[in-house]
């Protein structure tokens, strides 16, 4: 009878537990206006209406503009400027796609190539490499703006987790990217970079088998930091920014000066 009761208790304790962390305001920052999974849901019109009115398709472009959002000031505009850039880097990445073969035997040669034989080659080479530095650098530059005006707080606590997100996936693809040329900068460099990577505990080997596709950096190494740089992050980032920019407009705009 005892161990009844005492199973009973402990159901009862996981029951309250799991309500109140369901029911935080971690929780409730992520979920949607509407959402079923919301503590208390009710299915009502009103609330199905909600989950196609929260659309993140209908925030991109919002209904009212704070006065503030679009004063020119010394932030000039780093989110915008941080999508702008990646914008960009992604038209001019698609251009070097075109001549670049990511084999140890052509890709040097590939890269020679377009700085001598293809039309603009170099012009566009350079920028993508300068919009790479500059995007890494708007982007920490955007996330010390936000620290620092105090935007992460309440309501916006999950949108700042979105943004470190995607400050580490601007840190990743630049450094996938920098393999690329395979010469000896670029191959000492990640070299350097992925050995820090097995210093990390417990998984460090792991990481560093993962990233090379084996014990040195070899032509799979240069394979599997091409697909990452041109399709794996990319595809990640531009979902966390939809996310990003639908909780922007959802939070109430821009975030001014506290």
């Amino acid at each position: 009878m005892a161990n009844g009761n005492g199973r009973t208790a402990l159901k009862d304790r996981i029951k309250e537990t799991g309500e109140k962390v369901w029911g935080s305001q971690v929780v409730e920052s992520i979920l949607r206006p509407g959402s079923p999974f919301k503590k208390g849901y009710q299915d009502t019109p009103r609330n199905r209406s909600y989950v196609v009115m929260n659309n993140v398709l209908y925030h991109l472009h919002p209904v009212k503009v704070k006065r503030h959002g679009v004063r020119l000031s010394y932030t000039l505009c780093l989110g915008g400027l941080s999508f702008f850039l990646f914008i960009l880097l992604t038209i001019t990445g698609i251009f070097l796609m075109f001549y670049y073969t990511p084999t140890t035997e052509a890709a040097y040669q590939d890269i020679q190539r377009l700085s001598t034989d293809v039309a603009f080659g170099s012009l566009v080479r350079n920028m993508h490499r300068w919009g790479a530095h500059l995007m890494v650098l708007s982007v920490f530059l955007h996330m010390s703006r936000v620290f620092y005006h105090g935007a992460y707080k309440p309501p916006r606590e999950f949108n700042w987790v979105v943004g470190v997100i995607l400050l580490f996936l601007t840190l990743f693809l630049s450094f996938s990217g920098y393999l690329l040329p395979w010469d000896q900068l670029a191959y000492w460099a990640v070299t350097v970079g992925s050995n820090m990577a097995a210093a990390s505990p417990v998984i460090g080997d792991q990481v560093q088998f993962a990233l090379f596709g084996g014990v040195e950096v070899s032509g799979a190494s240069l394979l599997r930091f091409y697909v990452l740089h041109v399709l794996a992050f990319p595809f990640i980032i531009v979902i966390f920014m939809a996310v990003h920019f639908w909780r922007v407009r959802k939070d109430g705009g821009i975030s001014g000066p506290l």
